[in-house]
């Protein structure tokens, strides 16, 4: 699915920022995890929770699925 909208020039934000802060707001609802919101924007999961600290979000604890995932890409 491809969304496409008119970000108004008073955000002052290009499209890679407003995609950027879009996944990080994903990610601190609970609707997607960190992987995910990484592969998203193309970045490593270690890249992605280093840029949660830029936009002021915490870090969410893993849930049990995650943690095998990892466990299973070691």
């Amino acid at each position: 699915m491809k969304f496409i909208m008119d970000i108004p020039d008073e955000l002052k934000l290009d499209e890679e920022e407003f995609k950027t802060a879009a996944i990080v707001k994903l990610y601190e609802l609970g609707k997607i995890s960190s992987g995910k919101a990484a592969k998203l924007l193309g970045i490593s999961r270690i890249e992605f929770l280093d840029l949660l600290s830029e936009y002021k979000v915490q870090i969410q604890p893993d849930t049990e699925e995650e943690i095998l995932k990892d466990i299973n890409n070691a």
